[in-house]
């Protein structure tokens, strides 16, 4: 008996459903990330980049960065171009835009590890965060955005991380609140909570 672990990702929209902007949350092995990989390949472009918001500061994050570029290699149907964006990820994405407009796929992985790098460089999260929401819709599309959702479990016990929770959630509901189609894994399996793309119309769980 095939265990559910080992299917495809989790069903994905046809090419011609994928809107502008999408945002997939989801906890810590939830799927979210080969989900995303998924819609871009849905996508039907023949390549599409990878903005990649990790840092490998350490062997296990190293080893974590190898086995996401491995997967990726493997699949079929997409030539995947690497793009770091630690810091300056609006940059980055403005430099981007012709590519996009071009109808070339952008996936950005991911939006938590984005956040953690500008706090621990000090920088102005606020003004960060308004910056990307003010970016991402000049961007052609599609464009998929993956998230953490840290915001479930209990109240962190010092401030940076209860700060960072807090940070978190705020720029999980800017994105939301712009992106045409918000879809949160659990387990592998996708709960679309928004969709407001022209093939599904308005369409919000909340």
């Amino acid at each position: 008996m095939q265990s559910p672990a080992a299917a495809p990702a989790s069903p994905v929209a046809t090419s011609s459903s994928i809107p502008r902007l999408t945002l997939v949350l989801g906890g810590a092995r939830s799927g979210k990330s080969r989900y995303a990989e998924a819609l871009i390949a849905a996508a039907g472009a023949p390549s599409a980049l990878y903005v990649a918001t990790a840092e490998a500061l350490d062997a296990e994050m190293a080893e974590r960065i190898r086995r996401h570029r491995a997967r990726r290699a493997a699949a079929h149907g997409v030539a995947w171009e690497t793009v770091e964006a630690p810091l300056d990820l609006v940059g980055r994405l403005a430099d981007l835009a012709c590519d996009c407009a071009r109808g070339r796929p952008i996936l950005v992985d991911c939006l938590t590890l984005w956040l953690s790098n500008l706090m621990l460089a000090g920088s102005d999260v606020a003004a960060e965060t308004g910056a990307l929401v003010g970016a991402l819709p000049a961007l052609g599309g599609p464009v998929v955005l993956v998230a953490n959702e840290v915001g479930l479990g209990i109240v962190p016990e010092n401030a940076l991380a209860r700060a960072f929770r807090d940070h978190a959630g705020q720029l999980n509901q800017a994105v939301a609140a712009i992106a045409e189609r918000v879809v949160l894994l659990a387990a592998g399996l996708p709960l679309v909570l928004k969709d407001m793309s022209p093939t599904h119309g308005a369409r919000s769980s909340a």
